[in-house]
């Protein structure tokens, strides 16, 4: 059902508004050619133009930096510069290729071109190798951008993707029962959850927490980062029982692990382990549809004693002021999953209060377009 500012009522014709009219100058191919050429409005127009094009060589860009990640450029170059030549061989592709491949990474800043030639590390192409899980998340979208092949047809509903496929768990623990579907899932999580769990603990503090309940926890990143943060902190990580023994194997190597425990289960269909006055939701949400959402937030707040904490963490939407991170990426990420959506933080917060939380308040990370963090309490119940 439309809202009444969606559409005007019939027979009443909607007034053009001084912005609508601005854009329709603007849409001008003759203001373009005049902004591009008057002294005032040229470098406004330049910039604009710049802008649009970035746009439309983005998945060009993205492809070169996948063959750049996929023959392990960036590693080849961690012991100094080299020529297009020395790199096309053990590449298996012939110089002058390995030459163009080389520019474009000098051209997107991931390389440097020195004065003889050869090509070397740029600070952000050593960024990338050290940055957790990230290259291992170029490779995966491999995956991802076939399922964008067809943009309308996904965003219709007519796909079959493969990344709902990768990800099963999502529609419900039956389907990721077995070990290899969910340790590929769980692998991948592993290593790019490092930087979540490292973000996440800097914009919050879980002192004064004795034990920590980390709902689709995987391998235990988070569980185990908050226990070597806070020494006097337990934590149980809870997530589905394929992923037990490689989950118990990490977290039994942790120097933490007299603290660190695993417990099999779906938060669909079991009861949440009790005795936590923390519970988190680390990139949990996003994954799944606002029922299951509402439900899970339902058995978190009944898990909790007065005063617990709830701790959620993961990439969120802009809201009214839609971000490139939450409202492009991350959006088209869920819609190819199947299931899921980024919201914003007011949005998950209004869930929160709807499940009975109060004191309610997000946190910009430090890296907002890797997580945002919000946080919630389960209110003392009143005397009487």
């Amino acid at each position: 059902m439309a809202l009444a500012s969606d559409t005007p009522p019939a027979g009443v014709r909607q007034r053009i508004g001084l912005h609508t009219r601005l854009m329709r100058l603007v849409a001008r191919p003759g203001f373009q050619r005049w902004a591009a050429a008057f002294p005032f409005t040229r470098s406004t127009a330049a910039k604009d133009g710049a802008e649009l094009f970035d746009l439309v060589q983005g998945f060009v860009k993205s492809q070169a930096l996948f063959a750049l990640v996929d023959l392990r450029i960036l590693h080849r170059l961690m012991d100094g510069p080299l020529t297009s030549g020395e790199l096309a061989g053990p590449c298996r592709m012939s110089a002058d290729r390995m030459d163009r491949l080389l520019r474009a990474g000098t051209a997107m800043r991931v390389l440097r071109r020195d004065r003889k030639g050869r090509y070397g590390l740029a600070r952000k192409g050593a960024a990338m190798v050290g940055v957790p899980g990230l290259e291992d998340m170029i490779r995966h979208h491999a995956a991802f951008y076939r399922d964008l092949n067809d943009p309308v047809a996904l965003l219709r509903g007519e796909v079959d993707t493969e990344l709902s496929a990768f990800w099963p768990y999502v529609f419900g623990a039956d389907n990721a029962t077995d070990a290899e579907t969910s340790s590929r899932y769980s692998d991948l999580m592993a290593r790019s959850q490092e930087i979540v769990a490292a973000d996440t603990l800097a914009a919050v503090s879980l002192a004064g927490i004795d034990r920590l309940l980390d709902i689709g926890g995987g391998y235990g990143v988070f569980a185990e980062a908050a226990a070597l943060k806070h020494p006097d902190l337990n934590a149980v990580v809870f997530d589905l029982p394929a992923v037990r023994r490689n989950a118990e194997a990490r977290l039994q190597s942790s120097t933490a692990r007299d603290r660190l425990r695993f417990v099999a289960g779906s938060f669909r269909d079991d009861a949440l382990p009790d005795g936590a006055d923390a519970i988190s939701l680390i990139r949990v949400l996003y994954d799944h549809q606002d029922s299951t959402v509402a439900a899970l937030l339902g058995k978190v707040f009944d898990a909790l004693p007065d005063g617990g904490r709830l701790i959620v963490s993961e990439p969120m939407s802009g809201g009214d002021r839609p971000e490139i991170a939450g409202d492009v990426y991350f959006s088209f990420y869920c819609l190819a999953m199947q299931t899921g959506t980024v919201r914003s933080a007011a949005r998950i917060g209004a869930m929160c209060e709807n499940a009975g939380f109060t004191d309610i308040r997000s946190y910009k990370s430090r890296r907002p377009y890797v997580t945002t963090v919000l946080t919630a309490v389960k209110p003392q119940t009143k005397p009487g």
